[in-house]
């Protein structure tokens, strides 16, 4: 074997995956076709759920320190409405301004340091599986070759030719419309005022937020504290654009004329992007030894999910197929990974599609839609809720079993505070080596001697927490709780659920204690 894992693609799906392969101990080799990082404009920020599992990684200081500016205010589109969370001391989404180039960088400099093989520039032009292995056909810069391995994971985005060469169908639907993005400075003659309004000198004022005009929708982000403004286009066209190729400033002012219907001056571009939308899911995200991850296993029609959503499946996947290569994984595990993450997906689709609804309609009944929404957004409850659904937090894994009675069990970990003999910490601190946790907070000695038959597996560490949510929890290296003691259970309810368990996540145990 070549590799234990082929990863094909060094997105930020294909780099995440191949990170958690290595601090799993597997031997991933990452094949991207192109021979540099693209410079093409793509995602302009990263935020939601994977945040807490980068910190929970020790990566998330990294991406703080490679922004391109401050941790902008919560305010975020959803269907042509804004969702603005400034008034919310706590709020259920965040986001970080780091474009998709910069996070490529702090993922590819991890990676190296882990000592993951990158090939830039080696195409992978097909697939092919038998009962032991993949081989994936590549296309590199010293001509054709084979490269076999245990496992093969497609991360090779949207036109994926892992997911065609596995035979997965992709179905769906693509929206006819075309977004074209920009961050710009504007000249003198352009006002940003204190509403975010702009005031053009020739033209008058053009509102902040979302306008609708009968050729389109225009968006303006603005602030009167910042040179610069986001500006936003959505048209439908018949045209098909290849995502390689860049948007230049010339077709973004002419979307901005046939739009707005008058010339907007740009001083600079700082970023330039365009994107369609489409709203497809792999019917299997795995078949055989060929599993799909990020573009190539779903596409959602809406904008700040798809990052979150690919690097999520990466680090659920990871564990999984590790398991299975050292020899130690339960039967059904791989399979698993559909299982979560398709249903994750799922919810995913069901409210980037809603906003298709919001956004698309221009009859006066899809107005009083986007008015009626935009009036409930002004209340706590229903802000708390969407943004728990733009940031993947509202996603809770099914726990078959006993393991799954508790209401904690299947819901990502919070980050407690934690007292032990070693000092203060968090329960973050403790996953940054993505291995399995067993956290006892009520000092249950008999819980640790349930779980020393996988103490070559799992990891167990004992201390107090101010605001104790169970005795003890079992934590799966995705960061997600596998099982879960109610506050003074007994022994005879909590240990056999633990081991039950333990034995479902994490195998038979070496030892029978």
């Amino acid at each position: 074997m070549d590799a234990d894992v082929i990863v094909v693609g060094a997105g930020p799906t294909g780099l995440m995956l191949a990170c958690e392969l290595r601090l799993a101990g597997v031997r991933p080799l990452v094949l991207e076709r192109q021979a540099h990082r693209r410079d093409t404009a793509r995602a302009g920020g990263l935020g939601g759920r994977i945040l807490e599992l980068l910190r929970y990684r020790g990566l998330l200081e990294r991406c703080e320190a490679a922004c391109t500016g401050p941790v902008p205010a919560p305010r975020f589109p959803f269907g042509g409405i804004h969702l603005d969370l400034t008034r919310l001391a706590d709020p259920p989404l965040h986001a970080l301004p780091l474009p998709q180039q910069r996070l490529e960088d702090v993922l590819a400099e991890r990676a190296g340091e882990l000592g993951v093989e990158i090939r830039r520039g080696h195409q992978v032009s097909g697939v092919d599986q038998d009962a032991a292995a993949v081989t994936a056909e590549v296309l590199g810069p010293d001509g054709p070759y084979r490269v076999t391995a245990r496992y093969l994971a497609g991360c090779d985005g949207a036109r994926s030719r892992v997911r065609d060469g596995a035979g997965i169908a992709f179905p769906g639907t693509t929206y006819p419309e075309v977004n074209r993005l920009a961050q710009v400075t504007f000249p003198d003659t352009v006002t940003v005022l204190g509403n975010g309004d702009l005031d053009v000198a020739g033209h008058g004022t053009v509102p902040g937020g979302f306008t609708r005009t009968d050729r389109g929708l225009l968006g303006v982000g603005a602030s009167p504290d910042s040179p610069v403004v986001s500006l936003f286009t959505t048209e439908d066209e018949a045209d098909e654009y290849d995502d390689d190729t860049p948007m230049s400033l010339t077709e973004f002012q002419d979307s901005l004329r046939r739009v707005l219907g008058t010339d907007l001056p740009v001083r600079e571009a700082i970023r330039l992007s365009r994107f369609t939308f489409k709203a497809r899911q792999a019917e299997h995200y795995r078949k055989g030894r060929i599993l799909l991850a990020g573009d190539a296993a779903h596409l959602f029609p809406a904008t700040g999910v798809a990052i979150n959503a690919g690097m999520l499946d990466a680090v659920n996947l990871a564990w999984k197929l590790a398991a299975d290569i050292h020899g130690r994984a339960p039967d059904g595990l791989l399979d698993t990974y559909h299982d979560e993450r398709h249903s994750a997906g799922a919810r995913t689709m069901l409210h980037t599609q809603a906003q298709v609804a919001l956004r698309r309609g221009t009859d006066p009944a899809a107005e009083a839609l986007r008015e009626v929404f935009q009036e409930l957004l002004a209340d706590e409850q229903p802000q708390r809720r969407l943004g728990a659904f733009l940031a993947g937090t509202d996603i809770r894994y099914p726990m078959p079993g006993p393991s799954g009675r508790h209401p904690l069990a299947g819901a990502f970990v919070p980050d407690l505070t934690l007292h032990s003999d070693r000092g203060t910490s968090g329960v973050g601190d403790l996953l940054h080596t993505a291995r399995p946790l067993l956290l006892d907070l009520a000092d249950r000695e008999d819980l640790r001697r349930a779980a020393a038959g996988w103490r070559s597996r799992v990891d167990v560490h004992t201390a107090k927490t101010d605001d104790r949510p169970a005795d003890a929890v079992l934590i799966r290296p995705d960061a997600h709780i596998a099982w879960a003691a109610t506050v003074d259970d007994s022994s005879d309810d909590a240990v056999p659920a633990l081991r039950e368990a333990l034995t479902r996540w994490f195998g038979a145990p070496e030892t029978d204690v």
